[in-house]
């Protein structure tokens, strides 16, 4: 059974987005609605995978991790074996913050942040030491304009 959520319960899921440490009392008045309600209708959307694993933004540059890469990957190699290793391998790098398959003439794309170019090429050595890859691409990002992981509800 698919979980459509109603107006409130996006009224419910833009204010855990904008911030979720917020009381369940404070969430309530913001959409309008008492506590018991709203918390019936969040365990409801954590029962239906509405909503996931809560988790905590960190400031990656203030910890450090000044330099984000993306890494552009092509491969030669489309076996189930090849991509078993590589995945895992990637899964087993923390700085790896994401991973996407694509279409066209790029496989896969990594986002990678890490402390600095020395620390990117230590990641690039390790990777490319667990698996073998065609051609790999590195952009570095000059400046994050724009980061969020909120649906536009």
């Amino acid at each position: 059974m698919t979980f459509h959520p109603d107006d409130t319960d996006r009224k419910i899921l833009i204010e855990l987005q904008a911030d979720a440490s917020r009381s369940l009392d404070e969430i309530a008045r913001a959409v309008g609605s008492s506590k018991t309600p709203v918390w019936n209708r969040i365990k409801r959307m954590r029962a239906a995978g509405i909503i996931g694993q809560q988790t905590v933004i960190l400031d990656a540059e203030a910890l450090g991790f000044e330099a984000t890469f993306f890494v552009l990957i092509r491969t030669s190699e489309h076996e189930a074996d090849w991509q078993r290793k590589f995945l895992a391998t990637l899964r087993a790098r923390p700085e790896v913050q994401e991973a996407h398959r694509l279409a066209g003439d790029i496989d896969y794309i990594l986002k990678v942040r890490v402390r600095n170019a020395r620390a990117y090429d230590q990641f690039y050595q390790a990777l490319i030491s667990e698996v073998r890859i065609y051609n790999v691409t590195a952009l570095l990002s000059m400046e994050e304009i724009k980061s969020t992981v909120a649906l536009p509800l």
